[in-house]
């Protein structure tokens, strides 16, 4: 047994895990512990909020509801920025691509684990928090489920930055700009859109972005502090 390179492999484990509690104390802080205020303020029905909510709401569906042209646009935009497609259309095959274009394997799972993982939390976060979707007269669309945090931001969110963050070193300085210019003027126009069609309140929107970036960002940073065991001959194709 060769103790060099084992204490080498332990003291890699190591510093992985010391790595991994530095991310969680940042996540807690910047992410948990603001989305976990957001969600108590949200299921207590804190006055101050609700109100801001809701007057937010009734003027950005108001304003809809007199421009049919602005109307037909906020439609269309809820569908093509569906979560389902999103992830059919952005970012399983971008996924696909780096790990069989670029082969990138470890890569290509980092950002599809992400996206799962992502998706999944949004779904309990609903289930926990309980919130009643806006209810509004004269309805522009009707919206089943739980409002809190938004499904459309949150996995917008997610796979905007899972896509940006994948492909980062592939590509220029130039380049990389442009992603994060039209990824993030893709989230801010969604979250507008949840609220002008009615179908979610400022706080599910504020809450889905921050769910969806933090968690994307925190992933991100576990996954570049890990390094795959070195590869024999046999594995070295297919790894990052």
């Amino acid at each position: 047994m060769d103790v060099r390179a084992e204490a080498r492999r332990l003291a890699s484990v190591a510093t992985f895990f010391v790595w991994v509690g530095w991310i969680a104390v940042v996540y807690a802080v910047v992410v948990a512990v603001p989305l976990g205020m957001l969600a108590f303020l949200v299921r207590t029905k804190y006055d101050p909020l609700v109100t801001l909510d809701q007057d937010i709401l009734v003027s950005a569906t108001d304003y809809t509801r007199g421009h049919p042209r602005f109307r037909s646009f906020v439609e269309t935009w809820e569908v093509i920025s569906q979560p389902v497609v999103m992830y059919l259309v952005l970012g399983l095959p971008v996924s696909l691509y780096v790990w069989f274009g670029r082969h990138l394997r470890t890569r290509a799972w980092w950002a599809l684990a992400t996206m799962a993982t992502g998706w999944a939390i949004a779904v309990v976060l609903k289930l926990l928090v309980r919130r009643a979707r806006p209810e509004i007269d004269d309805p522009i669309a009707q919206h089943a489920g739980f409002s809190f945090p938004s499904g459309h931001a949150t996995n917008n969110a997610i796979v905007v930055t899972v896509v940006v963050l994948l492909i980062w070193p592939l590509v220029g300085t130039g380049l990389r700009r442009l992603l994060v210019g039209l990824g993030a003027v893709w989230v801010i126009v969604t979250c507008a859109d949840r609220i002008y069609v009615g179908a979610h309140f400022l706080s599910d929107v504020a809450a889905g972005v921050l769910l969806g970036c933090g968690l994307t960002v925190a992933s991100y940073a576990g996954y570049v502090g890990w390094r795959p065991p070195t590869p024999t001959d046999s594995t070295t194709k297919g790894s990052d």
